[in-house]
């Protein structure tokens, strides 16, 4: 059993976008993938790196065709136990052979850039759901963001000096990891050379959950009607530049052109 699978064995993904912190993520994603996908139910979606199915599992009930593909076992257990329309495989993001080019009409590709740790690799993961996603199709990329990582690891709890020592951040506050780490981070100059290499026109990218990690307590505190103008607030914002490096998700709008 590899490193990912311990962690994701002991770590519930459905949990943790059920909690506000995670619901302000999930909100703004679904609002994105809808606006994408348009009016019609008549789409295709892959869902590369489907965790335990907190989207696809919806996305189907709401009657679109849903393929998920997830790497670890115990998540694609939980995936097929809800028991919905979703064609669920055990699968490699850097591997999507068994599916044939141009079959979907979006790709939602929301964990592997958080567990791939060399360019190549993500470029390659790019380049697997762009072959299998339709010309003018969407590509909706996440990737875990360099700033929160210094912000609440480094700084929050009082990791900088041992990250320094160990060589784990770079004289320009870099994070450097590796495998055993499980989690990768990006800045968004690392994701759009990523997206150049792999050839892929950007729509826009968007703060996904952006203040909301480092506001955990404030929002698991408010009431649901504080919460929900903090929604709004969220969703007026997400896709302001100057915020988009510090929030602790974002999420890529790439265009299949």
């Amino acid at each position: 059993m590899t490193e990912l699978e311990k962690h994701y064995n002991k770590f519930c993904e459905d949990k943790r976008l059920l909690r506000r912190h995670g619901q302000v993520e999930y909100i703004t994603s679904m609002k994105y993938i809808h606006d994408f996908l348009g009016n019609s139910k008549d789409k295709k979606i892959i869902d590369i790196g489907a965790g335990t199915g907190r989207y696809s599992v919806c996305l189907a009930n709401e009657g679109y065709d849903v393929t998920a593909v997830e790497l670890v076992k115990y998540n694609l257990g939980i995936l097929k136990s809800k028991k919905s329309n979703v064609k669920a495989f055990q699968g490699n993001a850097l591997d999507l052979s068994r599916f044939y080019e141009n079959s979907f009409d979006m790709a939602l590709v929301f964990g592997p850039m958080y567990h791939l740790f060399t360019f190549d690799e993500k470029v390659k993961v790019l380049n697997e759901a762009k072959r299998v996603t339709k010309k003018n199709g969407y590509i909706l990329v996440a990737y875990c963001m360099n700033e929160y990582s210094i912000i609440t690891y480094a700084f929050k709890k009082n990791f900088a000096r041992q990250c320094i020592t160990d060589g784990k951040i770079d004289k320009n506050f870099h994070c450097v990891c590796s495998e055993n780490d499980l989690y990768d981070y990006a800045r968004l100059e690392d994701i759009d050379k990523i997206n150049t290499e792999a050839g892929l026109k950007r729509v826009k990218i968007i703060a996904a959950d952006g203040p909301a990690d480092y506001m955990r307590q404030v929002l698991g505190s408010m009431d649901e009607e504080t919460f929900q103008i903090f929604i709004d607030y969220h969703l007026s914002t997400c896709e302001r530049k100057d915020l988009l490096g510090a929030s602790a998700h974002t999420l890529d709008i790439l265009q299949n052109t």
